[in-house]
């Protein structure tokens, strides 16, 4: 990294580190990459692994995939895939061969060394919300439009909290900026906000490029120091059924030229978008996910590619996405195997279909959560805030699920299950016998405030305890608590010339015009 990152090696500032000093809002766990101790859920057996996969490969071989993208059918037939108008066949044996070539892991660098996260392997990381176009909480009460103050909040909790390891698309869109030059404002506020890992929107060159000289000047580097390893990402969808649009596909080609990671995401929706039954939707999901990583390691070899699942089910009676089901949860479980077995990251999911951060929103998000650790997931998207199935922003769903992510990984500490003389305290139980307790005994003593998961937001009083304090439902906690936090939220540091550097850039592109819109 060149001497204006270095300078910036301390990260997270007041806001990032709240957790070691006093007068914190809360008192939160230390930033570490999660290591999965478990063993994967795997529903499958090896026939069922091996079904999948033949399914995969027929769509690939008879049905085909539309690739909406002139320059990739162009390289798809160089690569020798027959082609018919926009649909792409592709054989089995340049499949296998092509995603042979993608790495099992690699490790993205943001602008601050410290906050660097390695995908794959057992690592599994936290996203915030991203992309919903609408914000609720409780002071306004209802469903509003994004704005980029509701915005730039988001990204204030996604810089507090040590257990968010990257900062995903727009936590809610601000819709009072152009969206010409939407990207150039927001992009700004993450990079002097956050100093987590960055990702860009694939929605058309002006934007990718434009978000990678942000990302490039933010971490006061080189070209050449940029696209020597990883420092962003992006996260494409297939447009289900078996469709590849124009703009993901171009914004995933500039990217993995200079470097960066790639993420594909089929949004296969069983019943609506995909078959109805579990098998099938995975199926098809895999065959529109291995396509696209194909065609980038056909282009470049060793890009950073992971996939990822978005398969869930409809409301057969409104045709309304659901998530966090039990066929949700044995859908990521299900493509995580399928995952392991092309020796891919994974990325899933932490979503709901819940209106506002109720009890329906906690146990479909915690179902997610869940799914993402039993299968193996990599990185998890939208782990934090998200409502409606992606259509509104929350700060209070946010404060809560990071109560849940924290809690997860808690469980993987290794010290939880360790069977060490110690930990099985024999000489403890001796001393206290049958009729003592194990409150005063020094067994106890020396290990108390740390032994169990302290809670910021869980209230364990009882019942007239609580009522004595208030009676504060669990989402008007969070809501303080978000209050709180932004009001003592401290960016992390970034050398002044840099800062300037990228306000210059963002005024001059704005002065340019920014990105062609239909509007």
């Amino acid at each position: 990294m060149a001497d204006g990152a270095g300078r910036r090696r301390r990260g997270g500032g007041r806001a990032g580190n709240a957790a070691r000093r006093g007068g914190a809002v809360i008192e939160q766990m230390p930033w570490r990459v999660p290591v999965n101790t478990d063993r994967p859920v795997e529903p499958l057996d090896q026939d069922g692994v091996e079904a999948i996969h033949e399914g995969a490969m027929r769509i690939l071989e008879e049905v085909g995939v539309a690739f909406l993208n002139e320059e990739a059918l162009g390289i798809l037939k160089e690569a020798g895939c027959k082609t018919e108008g926009d649909i792409v066949f592709m054989d089995r044996e340049f499949v296998m061969e092509m995603v042979g070539k993608a790495p099992s892991q690699f490790t993205i660098m943001p602008r601050n060394p410290e906050r660097a996260i390695t995908i794959g392997g057992r690592n599994i990381v936290f996203g915030n919300v991203s992309s919903p176009p609408n914000y609720w909480d409780m002071q306004i009460g209802k469903k509003v439009p994004g704005t980029r103050e509701m915005c730039a909040n988001m990204l204030k909790l996604t810089q507090y909290f040590n257990c968010i390891h990257f900062a995903g698309g727009y936590p809610v869109e601000p819709v009072d900026i152009h969206a010409s030059v939407r990207h150039l404002d927001v992009l700004y506020d993450k990079l002097t906000l956050t100093d987590k890992v960055m990702h860009a929107y694939s929605l058309g060159k002006e934007r990718v490029e434009d978000v990678m000289e942000m990302v490039r000047i933010a971490g006061g580097m080189t070209d050449a120091e940029f696209e020597a390893r990883p420092h962003m990402y992006t996260n494409i969808n297939s447009t289900s059924p078996l469709k590849h649009d124009h703009p993901m596909i171009d914004g995933c080609l500039r990217l993995i030229r200079r470097g960066q990671a790639v993420v594909v995401t089929p949004f296969t929706l069983a019943g609506a978008m995909a078959p109805v039954t579990m098998a099938g939707a995975v199926a098809q999901s895999i065959a529109e996910a291995l396509c696209a990583v194909a065609l980038f390691q056909y282009v470049r070899p060793g890009a950073p590619c992971a996939i990822g699942t978005f398969t869930s089910n409809v409301d057969m009676k409104s045709g309304a996405p659901a998530f966090g089901t039990p066929e949700y949860m044995r859908a990521t479980q299900m493509t995580g195997q399928l995952a392991r077995f092309y020796g891919l990251p994974m990325r899933s999911s932490g979503v709901c279909a819940a209106n506002v951060p109720d009890g329906q929103a906690m146990w479909e998000t915690s179902n997610s959560l869940w799914a993402a650790v039993q299968s193996g997931t990599n990185m998890v998207y939208h782990a934090a805030g998200w409502l409606e199935g992606g259509l509104i922003a929350s700060p209070e769903k946010f404060v809560m699920d990071c109560e849940i992510i924290q809690q997860i990984q808690r469980y993987m500490e290794p010290e939880i299950t360790a069977t060490t003389a110690d930990d099985i305290a024999l000489d403890a139980i001796k001393a206290v016998g049958n009729d003592g307790h194990f409150f005063g005994i020094e067994h106890t003593q020396a290990r108390y405030t740390t032994a169990f998961y302290q809670p910021y937001l869980s209230d364990w009083k009882n019942y007239e305890g609580w009522e004595a304090a208030g009676g504060v439902w669990t989402a008007e906690r969070a809501h303080h608590l978000f209050k709180e936090i932004v009001a003592q939220f401290e960016a992390p540091p970034m050398d002044e010339a840099i800062r300037e550097e990228l306000a210059d850039f963002v005024t001059r592109r704005k002065s340019e015009g920014g990105a062609p819109t239909d509007f």
